[in-house]
This record gives C-alpha cells, structure tokens and sequence, in this order.
C-alpha cells in the first residue's frame, strides 16, 4: 500500500466540460503513474458538449495555421499563440480519427462529426476515461480548495475529502469555480457574456423574422470605439442574429455590457457594392426599365420581403414606376441598403451556446503548462480562464488545446 503511493501522483481534475474531461483522459494516457479523479458538480457530465451545435457539437474549425486561429479569439489570443503550436486544430482532429470519430468540414469552416451527433463526441470522450481508468464522480460540487504544503484538499459539498498532489479547475464560468480560484489567490476579471444577439425595435425589421441575407457588412459603434463584421445575418422576432450579430457581440462584450447593451448598428445589406457603384447600377435600371414597378423588380441580392420594405420606408408606393423614382428618394434608398441607422437597445441570448468574457486572468497563468504562477500545483483550463472566441468551434478548440497542456503537465513529478 505505502509502495503503490509512493510511485502514484494523486490528480483531481474540477469540471466535467470539454477541458476538464479532455485534461482528465490526457493525463492518465500520457502519465500511467497518475491518480486522476474528475469531479463534476452536475449529474451528467459534458452537458454543454451535448447541446453544442444544435445536439451536433461543433468540435473545432477547420483553421489549421496557428497565426491564423488566434485572430478568432477577442480575449486570449497572445497567450493561445504558443500553446496553438503545440495542439491545435489539426491536433484535435487527429486524436478523435485516432479514437475512431471522424469529422467533416462544413461550407464555413465548422467541424462535426460525421454523424451529425453530439453523443458521438460524448461517448468518445466517456469511453476514453474509462479505458485510462479516470476516476468519475458526477453529482460531486466542490465547495473548497486548501492547500498546505504543496498538497491539496478538495471539499466536496456531500462530505467527502479528496487529497492531491495536483489540482486542475477547469469549472467554466461557474460562481463557485472563480470563488475557489480567488481564494488560491487568482484575480478575476468580472464576467460579462459574450455570443449574444442584438434587441432592436425598428419598423423597418418589423415583420420580417425568418428573413436572411448570406453576407452583410456591419459596424457597430459604443461611443469611439468600433467594431467591423461581415457575414450571414438573420431578422428576428426581437431584432437580429447570425454569424455577423454573434461575431460582433464577442469583440465588443465589455464595451456593450458597460454601455448597457446600447449602441449603434451601421448595415450595409449588399457588400461589394458601396453608394456609389449601387448609384451607378440603380440609374441604370431607371434608364432601361422605366415603365416596371420599383416594389416588383428588385435589382439587388436581397430577399424580395427586405426589398419591399425598404422601398417602402423611403416612400416608395406599391405602383410607382422607376422613371417616377426622385433623386430624394434614391439617395434615401442607397442610404437604405448601404449604410442603414439601427440602434441597439439590449441584447438576447444565443441558445446553443452560452460563453462569458472574463474569468482568471492570463498573466497568472504559465501557457507552457497552464499552472498558475499564484498557486504552485494548481491548473486552470477552458472558460475559466480570460479566454473567448467567436461562434464557430473556437471555444471548444480553446479548451481542448488548454486541456491538452495541462493534461500533459499535471502528470510530470
């Protein structure tokens, strides 16, 4: 007995999410010698992992150029520099394929596993624990940490003591996971979400949920401070969505949430064009065309439903022919699709995901490792720390790579 726990090095890992478990497996793959129990506070672990994507789980984007992958991130990409280099996208792919899980590349650069099934990734993940004998506690909160010399004890709120040589808390955005973080000694920076929708009450959208345009450039102001973004965008019931909205929300997470969630919105429903080649193109109708109804013949790439209203907000009639179109009312109407006003009065939620800005901050944190710089022994990985990416598989890939580094780290003596 006194044997086996010399040449054991006891590991508790704090978090069942995609950090946590991958850590988890990692460690007890890469360092047999190791102890490894994996607390999760919920009664089933990897629950944000089924409910990714839809129930497909959005593993990771196919983006395999590490420069490249860290400017989808608006918190972390300088610390996620190097440790792309050493697991990334590429990486993640390989190791599921190893384990017999193959993903497929979608239009936009988003993976899934072939199966269109989230549980595919969860049972991976699950069996992969088991294989490598990860001690699984579901239903096990953790309500304290205590570390007395270079050895922890983890509290766990039904009574049970766990002790360790090495602790790794990788509980997300959780209350509990910044408490126990704070009393170890780390700083938080205040969490605010991120990957959220725009509120906006505007007449011209009114009407018109379900309605999308594949591409739209956005710009969205707080006081001097700008953001830019181009994609697929959606109207919904309470304002707008998409790509564009959720990619925008993320870089613009804290200036938004000081703001109280106002702000402007410039949109531009037809890049490449701009006033001037849409001018050009608009005359050109109005000369061939004069005798067609404006409402009816729409000469730009818009759904025919945002086109009708438009026309209509700049006062154009049901009947009114082109030649009739007044130079007024043509520069409203390029003002209309190129550099639209909205304001945004509050934001909704995204129900896929759920992702905070804020969270430990990185300078506490070595990234060759992810052990703390605070707290000797100590690991921290995933959402926990001040790290978010864009919609699109970047978090998850975040959070393997994170717990990949301190899977490997955890189990060297």
């Amino acid at each position: 007995m006194s044997q086996k726990r010399n040449c054991s090095l006891n590991v508790v890992v704090i978090g069942g999410g995609a950090a946590g478990f991958f850590a988890a497996i990692v460690c007890a793959e890469s360092h047999p010698h190791t102890s490894v129990t994996l607390l999760e506070a919920s009664r089933q672990p990897l629950s944000k992992v089924r409910i990714s994507g839809g129930g497909r789980c959005n593993v990771t984007h196919a983006c395999f150029d590490p420069a490249l992958l860290v400017q989808h991130y608006p918190r972390g990409s300088k610390a996620l520099r190097g440790a792309f280099s050493r697991f990334q996208a590429r990486d993640t792919v390989a190791w599921f394929e190893a384990r017999g899980v193959r993903l497929k590349t979608e239009a936009d650069g988003r993976m899934f596993p072939v199966t269109d099934d989230s549980a595919t990734i969860v049972n991976c993940l699950l069996r992969a624990a088991q294989e490598h004998r990860v001690n699984l506690w579901a239903g096990a909160a953790v309500k304290a940490v205590v570390q007395q010399a270079r050895q922890f004890q983890v509290q766990v709120k039904s009574g049970e003591v766990f002790e360790a040589e090495r602790v790794l808390l990788a509980t997300g955005s959780s209350p509990g996971g910044y408490a126990i973080a704070r009393s170890l000694g780390h700083s938080i920076e205040p969490p605010v979400p991120s990957l959220f929708t725009f509120n906006i009450a505007d007449p011209r959208l009114q009407e018109l949920a379900g309605v999308s345009v594949p591409s739209a450039s956005l710009r969205l102001q707080v006081e001097k401070t700008r953001w830019l973004q181009t994609g697929p965008l959606l109207i919904t019931h309470w304002g707008l969505s998409g790509p564009a909205v959720l990619k925008l929300s993320a870089w613009g997470a804290r200036e938004l949430h000081d703001h109280h969630y106002q702000a402007e919105l410039v949109i531009n429903w037809i890049p490449p064009y701009n006033p001037e080649t849409l001018r050009r193109d608009l005359l050109k109708v109005k000369s061939q065309l004069p005798q067609r109804t404006v409402t009816a013949n729409c000469p730009v790439p818009i759904p025919r439903r945002l086109w009708e209203r438009l026309t209509a907000y700049v006062g154009v009639k049901a009947g009114d022919r082109w030649a009739e179109l007044s130079n007024k009312t043509l520069n409203a109407l390029i003002q209309e699709l190129t550099r639209g006003q909205y304001r945004v009065n509050g934001k909704g939620i995204f129900k896929e995901e759920f992702v905070t800005c804020g969270g430990v901050r990185l300078q506490d944190v070595d990234f060759k490792t992810m052990e703390s710089r605070i707290c000797p022994g100590l690991y921290l990985a995933g959402e926990i720390l001040d790290i978010d990416g864009v919609t699109g598989g970047f978090n998850f890939q975040s959070a393997w790579t994170t717990g990949w580094l301190a899977g490997q780290a955890m189990g060297n003596r």
